[in-house]
């Protein structure tokens, strides 16, 4: 029952928890809503901003905020290639990564080279950036993305800068992000000095036990897309009949609600710009986890059930410690249920 269920919801583990590398090709751990290549006309729409490829691989930047912004505009700015090898608790996987952007859409293939054959593909517009255009009580004539997503990432970790590093045979910095709340896992990112991109990325919880590790182990000569990107803001979407009524400080809802009607199901994802959890509402299943939290290599999975005329049930997966995700889970209310006590204690 236990492998129907992890089966059942490993494709949304793989988008929640972001894995390294996704985090690679996304250069952070929220994913902008896939979707298929904008006319020229969509493309410069309302709110549409330009950026221009060509402007990296200039002056290194010189702050941790500086470092970020770079490495979000090198993921929509470089075709590569590249072999990685990710460790966690469970197994050892090793694969090959592929970048590539053509008339303004990115292809992003992860393959894997243990086991049984894995593609996973995904596509969509250059530029798409999933993360809110701006936040509560925050003016749209603030910081653009991708600043404004880095800033927001500071607000939430204190990220300590290092040079001098060597990651795959490429010089590199290293970005410490420690949780200024001390209630969620520490990041360590290598990026590299001459394009932005990841190239390790190491989780550790707060015993500075190493949770997961994501390196590249070789990438090849990264390409510039030669023209400029057209900045779209994502679009917002209506929310479904439930509300998640505990987050953790700086965490906040990013535009990619789905909506599944075949299996009665839909989410809401959640983001403080490096963590990421995704909240399931669905209709209980006949094979399923257990009620309560369980983990899953460095992701855990929180299960709530409800029971009444109409049963329904919470599944919360994301890569922040158990308890956390335990709390937000139990949070959850409809809008034709009773409210429980949202402010229990974890």
């Amino acid at each position: 029952m236990r492998r129907t269920a992890c089966k059942r919801l490993a494709p949304a583990l793989f988008s929640a928890a972001g894995g390294g590398a996704l985090a690679l090709l996304a250069a952070s751990v929220f994913a902008a809503p896939e979707g298929p290549a904008a006319s020229p006309s969509d493309r410069n729409g309302p709110g549409a901003t330009t950026l221009a490829c060509s402007t990296l691989g200039g002056e290194a930047p010189q702050t941790p905020v500086g470092w970020l912004t770079e490495s979000l505009k090198a993921s929509h700015c470089y075709r590569f290639q590249a072999r990685a090898v990710a460790i966690d608790a469970l197994n050892v996987r090793t694969l090959a990564l592929s970048h590539r952007i053509q008339d303004g859409v990115r292809q992003q293939v992860i393959q894997h080279l243990d086991g049984p054959s894995v593609n996973v593909e995904r596509h969509a517009r250059a530029g798409l950036w999933g993360w809110p255009s701006a936040q509560p009580g925050q003016s749209e004539s603030a910081a653009p993305m991708p600043r404004r997503w880095a800033e927001h990432v500071a607000s939430v970790y204190d990220i300590a800068l290092a040079r001098d590093e060597r990651v795959a045979g490429r010089e590199a910095v290293r970005l410490t992000f420690t949780p200024q709340s001390g209630n969620r896992y520490r990041h360590q990112w290598w990026l590299d000095q001459q394009t932005g991109l990841l190239l390790k990325h190491v989780l550790r919880d707060d015993s500075d036990v190493i949770l997961e590790t994501f390196q590249i182990t070789r990438l090849q000569t990264p390409t510039r897309y030669a023209r400029d990107v057209s900045v779209t803001p994502p679009e917002q979407k209506a929310g479904p009949n439930w509300q998640v009524g505990w987050l953790p400080g700086g965490m906040v809802e990013q535009p990619n609600t789905l909506r599944n009607a075949r299996a009665n199901r839909t989410s809401r994802l959640y983001s403080d710009g490096l963590a990421t959890v995704s909240v399931f509402v669905e209709s209980p299943a006949a094979a399923t986890l257990a009620t309560g939290v369980h983990r899953l290599g460095a992701s855990a999975i929180a299960v709530e059930r409800h029971a009444g005329d109409h049963p329904w049930q919470v599944i919360a997966i994301g890569e922040v410690p158990p308890e956390l995700l335990g709390r937000i889970a139990r949070s959850v209310t409809r809008s034709d249920a009773p409210s429980p006590d949202a402010a229990g204690n974890p």
